[in-house]
């Protein structure tokens, strides 16, 4: 994944909060990622963690690759 991207390939919502576990966006935010620019992007994931914590929310790691 790209560094200016929090997904981590783990795309499962919350149905409570309405934020995925894997990177704590919201669906209307990762319809409109690719439109953002980079310090839209870049500001929105400095929230991220945050907004999970407050959430309740365990961030949902992904697995390891296989080798």
């Amino acid at each position: 994944m790209s560094l200016e991207t929090p997904c981590i390939a783990v795309c499962m919502m919350d149905p409570k909060t309405k934020l995925c576990f894997g990177c704590g966006r919201t669906l209307p935010e990762i319809a409109r990622w690719h439109k953002m620019d980079s310090a839209e992007r870049l500001a929105l994931m400095a929230t991220l963690p945050a907004r999970l914590a407050e959430a309740g929310l365990q961030r949902i790691e992904p697995r390891p690759k296989r080798a």
